[in-house]
């Protein structure tokens, strides 16, 4: 929640939060976080909490399974890739969505 002060006036606005991917591999070599952040936050600018990692090529997904039930529960969504992976990893009891780049 961010607090703004406009002449002595409180203004709450809330953010919408969003479990996404931020890519942190090299060049050819992908690698991603599965990060809790701002919605309008940009890719590589800062999150609110590392919640996991995947590794494309291969496979290799390592989940904070409490921590993404956690944030989840508090109102945040997930990008569809993302939702994807924690369907597949049987983190959350959902269908998988459709996905389009």
């Amino acid at each position: 929640v961010f607090v703004f002060v406009y002449s002595y006036t409180f203004v709450i606005r809330k953010a919408m939060l969003m479990l996404r991917f931020q890519r942190i591999g090299r060049r050819n070599d992908p690698a991603f976080r599965i990060v809790a952040t701002e919605k309008r936050s940009k890719p590589k600018s800062g999150f609110l909490e590392i919640l996991g990692s995947y590794h494309p090529k291969t496979k290799d997904t390592q989940l904070k399974q409490e921590r993404i039930v956690y944030w989840l529960s508090k109102g945040a969504k997930s990008t569809p890739t993302v939702h994807n992976l924690l369907v597949a990893k049987a983190v959350i009891q959902a269908k998988k969505v459709p996905v389009v780049k």
